[in-house]
């Protein structure tokens, strides 16, 4: 939101109706390597998930 109104100058009504595509294009446009970030490719993930187990724990109830 902050970026959207704040970055972006957009009317809430705009920003609202916006897809998440929109607004990922419209980062890109702003920051030059947002494009280039994406999500870790399937390998990676998997290696996260492996080294990261969920536990069934969330971190308030250590």
């Amino acid at each position: 939101m902050a970026f959207g109104f704040g970055q972006l100058r957009l009317a809430p009504e705009h920003f609202w109706s916006m897809t998440l595509r929109e607004v990922e294009a419209a980062i890109a446009n702003v920051c030059d390597n947002a494009h280039r970030i994406g999500a870790p490719a399937r390998q990676r993930f998997e290696a996260l998930m492996q080294s990261h187990p969920d536990t069934g724990t969330s971190p308030q109830q250590n």
